[in-house]
């Protein structure tokens, strides 16, 4: 089957909901999905909210799965966290998929959904010069060498020491 070509990132139709923003990833393994409400009852039925009430993607609609697991999730930075994974169809670029997706807090994300590169592998082809959603750049103030030239000291201590607490 012929790859599609996709860019850094896509809008994906995932469960009924179009055109949520979503981060490609071919750095990342695994897809994570922001969830919300996540429960697993007394019978062993997880249920979950796509998003969350602050998100526009929100529509307050309990999903419920028996078929699912537990896995231990890496961030860039080291950090572990136990994160639920199910099974979840997602759209990319026309092309339905069954994704296996961890449910995770996504809130402070930029993204609600990162597809990692066991997602997209054989399917897809990323080409990060396009890109389908256009993202707000950060604000990163230019004096920030500035300030670290007046005193070194008090830049530690402002930027990097509470990191290492």
């Amino acid at each position: 089957m012929e790859k599609t070509q996709i860019g850094s990132n896509a809008l994906v139709k995932i469960m009924d909901i179009e055109d949520v923003p979503a981060k490609i990833d071919t750095g990342a393994d695994s897809t994570s999905v922001w969830a919300s409400d996540i429960k697993v009852s007394k019978d062993g039925v997880l249920s979950f909210k796509l998003f969350a009430p602050d998100s526009p993607f929100y529509t307050g609609e309990t999903i419920s799965r028996t078929d699912y697991g537990a896995v231990w999730l890496r961030n860039a930075h080291g950090g572990e966290k136990l994160a639920y994974r199910t099974h979840l169809p997602i759209c990319i670029a026309g092309r339905t998929i069954r994704a296996r997706v961890s449910l995770t807090d996504r809130s402070k994300n930029k993204f609600p959904i990162l597809i990692g590169k066991l997602t997209i592998r054989g399917k897809f082809v990323v080409d990060v010069s396009e890109s389908a959603v256009k993202t707000p750049k950060v604000y990163r103030p230019e004096s920030i060498n500035s300030e670290l030239k007046q005193d070194p000291y008090a830049f530690h201590q402002k930027y990097f020491k509470k990191e290492q607490q």
